[in-house]
């Protein structure tokens, strides 16, 4: 299996020339590379200008690794290759490395790059990536890659202090700049550097004796140590700076997961891309096993889609129910600056409000304190100046009894368990129990094998009054905080609870139906696509380079899926029978817009070839416009092709006609615009894939699908 590793950006801020100068005093040896014993120039190239210069170099390394494996391999030494490509006109430095020595058993391959940053020419960018395939290795595949894997941290958290090594050393010997290329018949000789210092500085920039970078030497960093984000850094890389600031400090391992499952969901997923740090909780809950993470992302990205998660807080009014019987809300924060939620459980009558309200709308409002939750991390991560991701729960027990453990109300809490966890990993910090009663082992014997063993282990649970010593509430907690009835001197403005009224419980009828209207009640519309009666819908775009995006499941039949461009608007759907056909307009959920009496490539034009989609399957896709105007998304029936041989219908054909009554179709849509700068999907459009919208968490289909395909769902 190849493992791959990617680097983020790292910046320097000081010009190409000058970090080009530091970089090439590491040669031909450096105390501070006790690994690189020497190297030989095997080929070299200079264009006449001197603004192309390509070295390539063999270079021998002395690996750390066990006196067994070396004796077993008969080397004590490996050699890499390496070709250095200086462009002194554009600046950028590019090297290529992969290793000579038994590379019929292990295939490495790196690539590294210098070059100016984008918005700011005076700053010098560097990016890494590599790859470690083990064919063979006498049986120690294992133990060459965790080697291979333990040089390569090293050297990366290494480069940092060989760079500022040679800087400060130019800075000693008065070399704080570096002239930048000029043809040769623009300037005159003199007007290299005055100095003898500067010159030699100066022709190393042009003559660079660069070495091996990544698993053979190191990749750059930020001197400064700026703890502010890279201003201008492209949106499709992240800084090293800004991963140190914002999202914590991780090993080079953990920085490269996390940039290669960012790239993954940019090349394959369709509309905005996550948020670094949503991206980050999924990889630690999976150890950093990107294909796991991966996983349970996609189908928690779907189930947020089509459940409307996004916009929870914007669009949804909890009851009045909730507002004043649940006994939760939030707290200032704790010592680490993360928000505190307090939930007084044992004053909250769950019967009561699952009763009231149902479990549906119990969920609901446990997701909008989550989102509400991650919105207040990223308000404090910008307030305390350091990353929070998490936040801290404080639950108090007290008049926690046995109506507390109804079943319907044991069973809600599990399902709000369940899908918390599977959509919000790594949220919680720390969970404080307090005032645990007699009770509580029974509870806990329900509901902990449904938590997950990293969450368990952030649980500190307190029996009476242990949490007001030493160990207690005031390790986590600031005294001044500590909620009145807990003994605190702070206010505490969480709803006390209490038993909800029974004249506002509703009947098992009334709430079936509720929970049913709750989580169907989505972005999802649903149409009928007769024969000779498409459905369509007008979306109009005002900037060009807009992306209209695109997600429907085909209930029922098959159809033809089209997308028109006109300049001028439709007329208003007409109310009246479908014509020839004499099918009654099902009123509302079929649309027709293009007019009968218009003519393809004159009144309006097709943007996309046809798109034949059959019973069951899951479409997404986005269209790039490319001016503005009116756009036509139309499903219109697919009528049965008879055989191009024989002029005779398929048996296949048959069959499947026979299952589509009346002809009649039946789809179920979505559909957004978004702005081309908020846009990280492939520009590929009809691009199809496995949506599962009446799953809670459908799982979406591989990136390696083919841009024209579709799955057939199983559902």
């Amino acid at each position: 299996m190849v493992q791959k590793y990617q680097s983020p950006v790292r910046v320097y801020k000081h010009p190409f020339e000058l970090i080009m100068a530091a970089y090439e005093r590491r040669f031909p040896t450096c105390p501070l590379i006790p690994m690189f014993v020497d190297s030989d120039t095997v080929n070299e190239f200079k264009s006449e200008d001197g603004a192309i210069h390509v070295i390539e170099r063999r270079c021998k390394l002395y690996i750390d690794a066990p006196r067994l494996l070396k004796k077993i391999a008969g080397v004590d030494y490996v050699y890499f290759v390496q070709k250095n490509s200086l462009n002194s006109r554009e600046r950028t430095l590019h090297i290529e490395a992969h290793n000579e020595t038994f590379s019929n058993r292990v295939i490495i391959n790196e690539h590294c790059c210098y070059s100016v940053h984008p918005e700011n020419e005076d700053w010098t960018c560097f990016e890494q990536s590599a790859s470690l395939d083990i064919k063979s290795f006498f049986g120690f595949e294992s133990t060459v890659e965790k080697i291979a894997m333990k040089q390569y941290t090293s050297n990366i958290k290494k480069g940092k202090e060989i760079i500022e090594y040679y800087l400060r050393q130019l800075e000693e010997e008065g070399i704080t700049f570096v002239p930048r290329w000029t043809p040769p018949s623009l300037g005159p000789a003199s007007e290299t550097v005055s100095s003898s210092k500067s010159q030699a500085a100066s022709s190393a920039v042009v003559v660079p004796d660069t070495g091996l970078e990544g698993l053979s030497s190191e990749a750059l960093s930020s001197p400064s140590g700026v703890s502010e984000p890279m201003v201008g850094t492209p949106d499709d890389k992240l800084d090293a700076d800004y991963i140190k600031r914002y999202l914590g400090d991780l090993t080079p391992l953990q920085e490269s997961c996390l940039i290669r499952l960012r790239q993954w969901l940019q090349e394959t997923h369709k509309g905005k891309i996550p948020k670094d740090e949503h991206i980050l909780r999924f990889l630690r809950a999976r150890d950093f096993n990107i294909d796991k993470a991966r996983e349970i992302m996609c189908q928690s990205l779907t189930w947020r889609k089509q459940h409307q998660v996004d916009y929870i807080l914007d669009t949804w009014t909890p009851p009045q129910v909730l507002q004043d019987y649940y006994a939760g809300g939030w707290h200032h924060h704790d010592k680490d600056g993360r928000p505190l939620y307090v939930l007084r459980l044992g004053q909250m009558d769950t019967k009561g409000l699952v009763r009231a309200l149902g479990e549906e709308a119990l969920l609901r409002y446990v997701l909008s304190i989550n989102e509400e939750g991650l919105r207040r991390c990223e308000e404090n991560t910008k307030v305390f100046g350091r990353p929070i991701s998490s936040w801290t729960c404080l639950v108090d027990l007290e008049g926690l009894n046995m109506r507390h453990l109804w079943r319907p109300g044991v069973k809600a809490l599990l399902r709000i368990i369940e899908v918390v966890e599977a959509n919000y990993p790594e949220t919680l910090g720390r969970l404080l129990i307090l005032r645990a009663p007699r009770v509580f082992p029974v509870l806990w014997t329900l509901v902990s094998p449904f938590i997950d063993d990293n969450t368990r282990r952030k649980f500190l649970i307190y029996a009476g009054n242990d949490y007001q010593g030493p160990g207690g509430l005031l390790d986590y907690i600031d005294k001044e905080i500590i909620p009145d009835f807990l003994s605190g001197e702070c206010m505490c403005e969480v709803p006390e609870g209490g038993l909800v009224p029974k004249s506002l419980y509703r009947t098992a009828e009334e709430l079936e139906n509720e929970d049913l209207k709750l989580w169907t009640e989505t972005i999802y519309q649903s149409a009928s696509v007769f024969k000779g009666a498409p459905h369509e819908i007008l979306i109009q775009i005002v900037d060009a380079s807009s992306v209209i995006t695109w997600d429907f499941d085909v209930c029922k039949g098959d159809i033809v899926f089209n997308i028109y461009h006109s300049k001028r608007s439709p007329q208003p759907p007409k109310k009246d029978s479908l014509g020839a056909h004499s099918i009654a307009s099902p009123g509302g959920n079929n649309v027709q817009l293009i007019d009968r009496v218009w003519q393809l490539g004159r009144d309006y034009s097709m943007v996309e070839s046809p798109l034949i989609c059959k019973e069951g399957e899951s479409v997404q896709g986005s269209h790039v416009t490319r001016w503005p105007g009116f756009y036509i998304l139309q499903w219109k029936f697919h009528s049965m092709p008879a055989c191009a041989a024989t002029n005779l219908p398929r048996v296949d054909d048959v069959l499947a006609s026979l299952q589509v009554s009346s002809h009649k179709c039946k789809v179920m849509y979505y559909t957004e615009v978004i702005g081309s700068e908020d846009f990280r999907g492939s520009m590929t459009s009809l691009e199809s894939s496995h949506s599962g919208f009446s799953q809670l968490s459908a799982a979406t289909t591989s990136s390696s699908q083919s841009h024209s395909s579709s799955m057939i769902s199983s559902e």
